[in-house]
Formats: C-alpha cells, sequence, structure tokens
C-alpha cells in the first residue's frame, strides 16, 4: 500500500521533568516552522498558566513541525501519572514515538508507565538521552537502563532496536554521539533520525472516512471539537457524517469547520486526509474513542481504553460564615456547572450526583489531578469547600479491592531509615533497594494509594527536602482491612469568631505549630494550627489582654511569635481528616471542620465513639 511519505506522526513521551517540552520548542525554533527572527518563549506548548508556573505539561498539545518536505505531527504529553489518560489517548494517534530519559536520572516510574502504553500501541520509539550537558551525566550507562526496560516491559525484536539521539534541548545541541564533545547547535541528528526509523502513514485516501476522536476541546462559538486522526479516506467541510456513539447508537452531523495543526497555531482548513491529525467542529454530543464515518459505510475502530480514576473527593457549596464575601461564583448551580464543562474536555475525571443538591462527587485520577482542578477553579473565581481526598475501591472477583502504586524514593542514605519506617507503617512492601550515586540510595515500594496520601509533606520533612518520591498507579488487590492511615496530629480549632491576636497567638503556640497570623479573620470551628498531639483541642485565638491602669495596650509592642505556617492548596488537602473540609475561594485557603459548632461538634464525636466501640 502507498504511503504518506512526507508525514510522521510522533508522540513525545517521558517522565515528568526530562525535558520533552523544552525539546519540542528546539524542534519549533530549528526547523522551517516559524517565520525569521519569531521569538519563541521558553515553553511556548505549555500555554496553561499552572503549566508554566509548575513547570509541568498537564495537557497533551499538537504542533506539526516542517523540516525541508517533511511535516512531523507531534504530540507532546503530560509525564505525570494522574494525567495518564492523556497519555494512553495519544498514542492511538501516532505511529511512533520519541522517548526522553534524563542522562543523569535515567529510568524513572512515569518513564516506565509511558513506555508500556507504547508499546501496547506497538509504536515505533526513537530513544532521545536528552540533558548529555548536566553534571553527573551518565548517557551510556543510561541507555543500558532503557534496554533492560524495554525487555522488562515484553518489547519485540524490532522495538529492541531503537536508534539513539542524544541532546541538550536547553542548549539546542544534539549528536548520534555519547560523547559530549560531539554535540553541535542542530538538531538535524534527532530530525533525520525521525525521518528514517518512524513509519509514514498509510496512503488510503481513496477508501471510506475513519476518524477517531482521540482529545476533546470546548468552544463557546463551535461548540464541542474533536481532535484525532483520519485513519482513512478524506473529510471536507460540508461533508454529512455519521458518528459511531460509544453505546452503539449512530448520529448524523454536518461538518462545520475543520482545523489543522502548524507550528504553534490551529488553522482553519478545508479539508484533510489520511494520516493527517485534525480537529473537527459540528458535534453538538461527541466522546473520546468515537469513530466518525462516512454514512453509507458505517465501520467503527477499536474503542480508547482510559484507565478509570482512583482517587474521589466531594466538592460541594460553600456554607461557612465566610461564604459567598470573597468568590464571584458562589451557588451550587454555578459550581455544577463548571464542573460538567471540565467533562467537555477532561475524560479522566467523573463528576457524580449525591443525596445533597449543593454538593458532588468527584473522582480523578490522584491528587494532582484534582488539586489543579481546583486551583483552576479558584483563579476564576468560584469559591467552595471540598472534603479528605478517598480511594476508590472496587469488586473484583467477588472481593473487595482497593488502589496500590508502585512508589519509587531516590534519597540520602541518612533518612533510608526514616523513610522505610513510616512506609512500613502505610503497609509499604519494598521491592528493591540499592545504592545509586554520590550517596544516594534507591528503594521501590508497592503501597495502597490511600497511605500516600497525605505523606507529600511528610517525606519533605524526613528527607530534608533532598529526597524525590515517584509514584505510579500499579494495580488493585484486596483491601487491607484493620488500618486506618489518618493523619497523626490534631487540629488546634478556633471557638469563637473575630481577629487573632498576638497575645491569645503567644500562648497558643506551644501547644503545637499556627497556620495562621495576628489580625486574620477567623469563626468557630475553623481551624487556626497543628496540635502536637493526636487530639483536636479547641482554642481561644482571638483574647486580648487586659488593660488595666499599670498595663496598657502600648506594653504589647516587644511581643512576638514564630512565623506561622502557611499551607500551599496541596498540603491543606493532605492535611484534612474525615470531619473537615478544605474552604477554597479566589483570595483564601482555609481549614474549618465540617459541624463548626463546639458543643455540637464534640456531642457529634462522642456518638461516632460510642458507634464505633460497639461495632468492635
Amino acid at each position: 500500500m502507498k504511503s504518506r511519505d512526507d508525514i510522521r506522526n510522533i508522540a513525545i513521551i517521558a517522565h515528568v521533568d526530562h525535558g520533552k517540552t523544552t525539546l519540542v520548542n528546539e524542534m519549533l525554533k530549528q526547523s522551517d516552522t516559524l517565520p525569521e527572527h519569531f521569538d519563541i518563549q521558553d515553553r511556548a506548548m505549555d500555554t496553561n498558566a499552572i503549566e508554566r508556573e509548575r513547570g509541568i505539561t498537564i495537557l497533551s498539545k499538537n504542533t506539526a513541525v516542517k523540516y525541508g518536505k517533511y511535516q512531523f505531527n507531534i504530540l507532546d504529553t503530560p509525564g505525570h501519572a494522574d494525567f495518564g489518560g492523556e497519555v494512553e489517548r495519544v498514542m492511538k494517534m501516532v505511529d511512533g514515538c520519541l522517548l526522553v530519559v534524563d542522562a543523569f536520572e535515567g529510568t524513572m516510574p512515569q518513564t516506565r508507565f509511558v513506555l508500556q502504553k507504547a508499546l501496547e500501541q506497538h509504536l515505533v520509539p526513537v530513544v532521545v538521552i536528552n540533558k548529555v550537558d548536566r553534571k553527573g551525566a551518565r548517557p551510556k550507562e543510561v541507555v543500558d537502563e532503557v534496554l533492560d526496560l524495554f525487555i522488562e516491559l515484553g518489547a519485540d525484536e524490532d522495538q529492541l532496536d531503537f536508534p539513539v539521539v542524544y541532546t541538550s534541548a536547553m542548549n539546542g545541541t544534539s549528536s548520534l554521539d555519547a560523547d559530549i564533545s560531539t554535540q553541535k547547535h542542530t538538531m538535524k541528528p534527532l530530525f533525520d533520525t525521525i525521518i528514517k526509523t518512524i513509519p509514514a502513514p498509510k496512503d488510503n485516501s481513496d477508501e471510506p472516512l475513519q476518524f477517531q476522536v482521540a482529545m476533546l476541546d470546548y468552544n463557546d462559538y463551535v461548540g464541542r471539537i474533536g481532535i484525532g486522526r483520519v485513519f482513512r479516506g478524506k473529510i471536507k467541510v460540508g461533508d454529512n457524517v455519521t458518528v459511531m456513539k460509544l453505546d452503539g447508537s449512530k448520529q448524523n452531523f454536518r461538518v462545520t469547520k475543520l482545523f489543522g495543526f502548524f507550528g504553534l497555531k490551529r488553522l482553519e482548513i478545508k479539508e484533510a486526509e489520511a494520516g493527517d491529525l485534525i480537529a473537527v467542529s459540528g458535534m453538538e454530543d461527541i466522546n473520546v474513542g468515537e469513530t466518525v464515518c462516512d454514512p453509507n459505510h458505517l465501520e467503527a475502530l477499536p474503542l480508547l481504553r482510559i484507565d478509570p480514576p482512583t482517587l474521589q473527593m466531594t466538592f460541594r457549596t460553600n456554607d461557612s460564615p465566610f461564604a459567598g464575601k470573597e468568590g464571584k461564583f458562589v451557588t451550587a448551580r454555578q459550581l455544577e456547572d463548571r464542573l460538567r464543562r471540565e467533562l467537555h474536555t477532561d475524560v479522566s475525571l467523573r463528576v457524580d450526583d449525591t443525596d445533597d443538591p449543593g454538593a458532588w462527587t468527584v473522582s480523578g485520577r490522584g491528587e494532582l489531578h484534582l488539586s489543579i482542578l481546583i486551583e483552576t477553579m479558584r483563579r476564576e473565581g468560584y469559591e467552595l469547600a471540598v472534603s479528605r481526598p478517598q480511594v476508590i475501591y472496587r469488586e473484583i472477583d467477588g472481593k473487595m479491592c482497593e488502589p496500590f502504586e508502585e512508589v519509587q524514593i531516590d534519597t540520602p542514605d541518612d533518612y533510608t531509615g526514616a523513610v522505610i519506617d513510616s512506609m512500613a507503617q502505610r503497609k509499604g512492601q519494598m521491592k528493591n533497594m540499592e545504592p545509586s550515586r554520590n550517596g544516594q540510595t534507591r528503594m521501590i515500594f508497592e503501597v495502597p494509594s490511600r497511605g500516600l496520601i497525605g505523606y507529600s509533606t511528610e517525606f519533605m520533612t524526613q528527607t530534608r527536602g533532598y529526597g524525590i518520591m515517584n509514584h505510579t498507579f500499579k494495580e488493585y488487590a484486596p483491601v487491607i482491612k484493620g488500618w486506618n492511615p489518618g493523619r497523626k496530629k490534631g487540629a488546634l480549632v478556633s471557638m469563637n469568631a473575630g481577629k487573632a491576636t498576638t497575645y491569645a497567638m503567644m500562648g497558643i503556640e506551644s501547644r503545637g505549630t499556627l497556620l495562621i497570623d495576628p489580625g486574620t479573620e477567623v469563626y468557630e470551628g475553623m481551624i487556626i494550627g497543628v496540635n502536637n498531639r493526636e487530639n483536636d483541642i479547641t482554642v481561644n485565638i482571638t483574647k486580648g489582654k487586659n488593660l488595666t491602669n499599670v498595663r496598657a495596650a502600648g506594653s504589647d509592642e516587644k511581643a512576638w511569635i514564630n512565623t506561622p505556617t502557611h499551607f500551599s492548596l496541596e498540603q491543606s488537602l493532605e492535611f484534612l481528616n474525615e470531619d473537615e473540609y478544605c474552604e477554597i475561594t479566589p483570595k483564601n485557603i482555609r481549614l474549618r471542620k465540617k459541624i463548626l459548632n463546639t458543643n455540637a461538634r464534640e456531642k457529634d464525636a462522642k456518638r461516632r465513639k460510642a458507634a464505633n466501640n460497639k461495632k468492635k
């Protein structure tokens, strides 16, 4: 069969922070794509504000690079396991992949995850050893690690015969030799390797249309936009086509617009054919995995498999005493509309109604996945409250099962004992331990996902910030019974409303760590600190000094307290217990008890304790 020799469809896959997006930048710069003297910003593909701030890719992005007569359609994918749903879908759209691996760190948990997805789709790989200029880089050893990983994941002989390109994407250099002295300021070795290695798409444009949606976009003017690949035939603006729905039904529609990708732009086009990666609008309701066909030849492509969510939280309207004071969108209807709108583009997310009309169960792939959604909503002006993250249990073969994750930890040798002890408390099973480099130890554990909720802050404290932890979903396994990995320390809870005073804080700080500054407005039931002990304590954070003729207010001028700790959104979600909410507004993140009244909360605690004792 003929092929479209001028096109290559490739995905760039890697562990987080191994340089995928920077590499795409250099490919754009050093190709014939952008106008001369065009000033491209760093990590131009990361267009989302949160992506740029955190230095991670959250959403898969399309671009096309022109190199001589060739066009490389490139998909830049996320490296974090929480956004694995993005990676799985794009694998169907391409014929090959660039596996980017850090020349110092080597293969990491997400390297395994993304490579496994690529091998399952029988993609042709090109290995890119990046950051060869990094101090301590060991490119030859890393190539051996990559080969071992290919063998371990069951790659076939053709996949094992992968070419290797050595690059420093930050400097815009590349070479086919591991020797850093051979690096030159050009991406030609990489471009030529792609042309030589990655197969061109089949040219079956004269056959009936088959187009499959792999990603979704949404536009207020044209509605849902399906992004995918034309696997067969041609598609034109104005064509009448049929969508083969996931539920087996069929829906006819007219193609109103087609878009192609070139450089950093999405351009309107009139026609596309087999092998093209395009976006199609005109379908009011289309989902990932559905096939767009010629109405006279209804043949659906195999469905795309997307791993289901493993973690869930309750999102609800804010009902604290400060509700409605700081947010633009505060009602149940506004909150539900926003969550439903997120489903238009995020297929890894689930939103389910609850018995409470102002609350919804939102399920995702991990803490980061859900916290990014919360942060995005917060910046858009939404006000809400969320519960502690909970793992999603499933019944498999008559047994109740919970998700387990593979955790890889790299830490200085001095802290290995503390890490092993804390992993054991969280029911982690050590699978491997070996010295890595420069006084570091690498450990691999299998841990129930619920044991990892709230662990990252403790881990950073244990390792003084020098440890690196990566984890990825492994499997569902039988539930570990009789174990609750909840928070070890209690909360300091305000007993009244008002402004926090320095005088009151001086008396309270010996009991734990304060989370608010003097002068902060508080309400009854709001959490203002972390107790040193396991139990919660109700405190008066608004108490002022009694003034007399002898002791005047001015005598407080020399009073001082330790600098309070301020939790980030992720730390706040990690800290939550089952009887607490995190209140989120555009201006503040507050922790609070679900039952704000002190007496009512104490009665409820006694009732629950009695009920638990009765069960035992």
